[in-house]
Formats: C-alpha cells, structure tokens, sequence
C-alpha cells in the first residue's frame, strides 16, 4: 500500500462513528526539521481508548525501520493487526509505537556532517513527539525498537544514551563485526558494502566515526549504566547478511560486563516473515518493561 492510499485509509477510519474511542488508529504526518532541512515523516500507532481517555498518558516505543522501509512498513505489513490481537489477548498494556522516516541513514550524523539524523532525532523529533503527543514524561516512559538497519539504530540510540532510554530491542540489527579496514579491503575487490554504508561513514570509511557509533565499543564504555536498561535482542540463524554473527558477539560483549539481557538466536533468515513471527514477542518484552504487565 503506498504512502498516499495508507493515509487515505487511516482517515478514513477515523470519520467512521465510535471507531476512534473503541479501536486504535495510525496517526501519519510530518515534521519540517531545521536541523535536516526537509519534512520528515513519521506515524504513531495510538491503541484503543487514546483518544476517549484523555487524561491518561502513554509509555512510548520509538520504533525505528529497516533499510529500504519507511515510516509505515511496521503498520502496512501486518503489524497493526498483531499489535491489536496482542493487547485484545492482554498479552500487552496500552503504549504508543511512534515510526519515523529514516531512510538510509543508520540513524547517525555522517561522518562528513551532511546529514545529522542523530540531532535530529534527539533534539527536534522526541521533544515535538512527547510535546504532541500524551506521552509518559521521563526515561522510565521511553523505550526503543529497531528492525535490521533499525536495530542497529536502536542499539546505538541506547547504549549511547542509556539516561534517556529504559529499555531497547533489536530484531536482526545489522551490526558487523568487522572493522573498517577489512570493509574497506572487502569494497576494493569490488564488494557493494560501500554503496550503502559510504555515505554514512565516509568513503574510504572513518575509523574513528565508526568507532563512535558502534554498539560493541558503546556497550563496553557505558557497561555500569546499562545495567539498569532492560535489553532483548534476536537474530535468525540463516540470516542473509551473516548479522547472527554480530548478535552473537554482542552476547558475548554484555556477558562479559555483567549487563543483563535478552538474548535470542531463532532459526529464520532476513525477512519480514522472521519479523513479524518475533514481533509479539518484543512487544510483550516492553510490555513488561514499561510495568504495564507481570513479568
């Protein structure tokens, strides 16, 4: 479904009478961002009773997507129906998923400076969002997701910042375990990997820069504060660009500074099938992790 014919749908439904007080809704717009210099789009799912309960306020899961996906693939794909099978079977609380538009930015400033996403996010978007939005104030209110790119993304938001998140999850996060001189080596015997992560962290690629956003080292630097995080993270076994490796180091790297997670190796490969059959399982992780259920 594009982008025009989803938004279409969403209002739709919302001029239907009762649907917006006894069904959830997918709110879509934009936001002119300074610091990008463009409109940047996002949608948030709003579960049933946002908008007939309007003294309550939400915990909030920024949910970041994959490459190649946009601001509404989580919802478009399935993703909406499991999210209300899921808190009509109790099986999760009540909470906003908010969907920007990453597009292939890893969520990252780039090393050459051109695109600050990462400012972007922290210093326009979350304020607007929690501003517009009936959001749980504070750190225990705020959590982060992320598919592949997304994961990656997520990963590197938290661990980077573990003051302004209480819990994160990954699904196949793309993190490579090797370093920039071995990418770089790979790219010189005609290997694409720069195609995609060049414009993000330079051409040839910028240790340092990459050394900044880099789960492994953000893990190992900020250990003591992750502690209090409440951290998942899955990866399919077959998965098509061999991210089980790095899910598995990342295992490894947080064992070994006594941080509490998470950890699932599934079979499945790099899909939205892989996704979606995990998807209620990270969903009920944060649940739990806002309070809203048991653990």
């Amino acid at each position: 479904m594009n982008r025009t014919l989803f938004s279409a749908c969403c209002f739709l439904l919302c001029l239907l009478p009762g649907v917006t007080a006894a069904q959830s809704r997918i709110d879509c717009n934009a936001l002119p961002s300074r610091i990008l210099k463009r409109a940047v789009r996002y949608c948030v799912y709003l579960p049933a009773g946002y908008d007939s309960q309007p003294p309550q306020r939400y915990p909030v899961l920024y949910f970041l997507h994959g490459l190649g996906d946009n601001e509404q693939t989580l919802f478009n794909s399935g993703g909406w129906t499991l999210l209300d099978d899921l808190r009509n079977q109790h099986k999760i609380g009540s909470f906003l998923i908010v969907a920007p538009e990453g597009r292939r930015s890893f969520y990252v400033n780039s090393a050459d400076g051109s695109v600050r996403y990462s400012d972007f996010f922290l210093q326009e978007f979350m304020p607007y969002i929690e501003s517009h939005y009936r959001t749980r104030p504070g750190r225990e209110g705020r959590a982060i997701s992320g598919i592949s790119m997304g994961g990656y993304g997520a990963l590197r938001f938290a661990f980077a910042r573990p003051d302004l998140f209480s819990a994160v999850s990954a699904q196949s996060a793309a993190l490579i375990t090797e370093s920039p001189q071995q990418l770089d080596a790979a790219a010189a015997t005609g290997a694409p990997i720069l195609t995609v992560l060049g414009p993000v962290f330079g051409k040839p690629l910028d240790a340092a820069h990459w050394a900044k956003n880099n789960p492994f080292v953000l893990a190992r630097q900020n250990a003591t504060r992750l502690r209090s995080m409440a951290i998942y993270f899955n990866c399919g076994q077959e998965d098509n660009y061999g991210f089980e490796k790095g899910a598995a180091k990342l295992h490894d790297e947080l064992a070994a500074e006594h941080v509490k997670h998470e950890y699932h190796p599934y079979p499945g490969d790099h899909s939205i099938t892989y996704f979606l059959s995990h998807f209620g399982e990270v969903m009920e992780f944060h649940s739990r992790a806002f309070g809203l259920l048991k653990p």
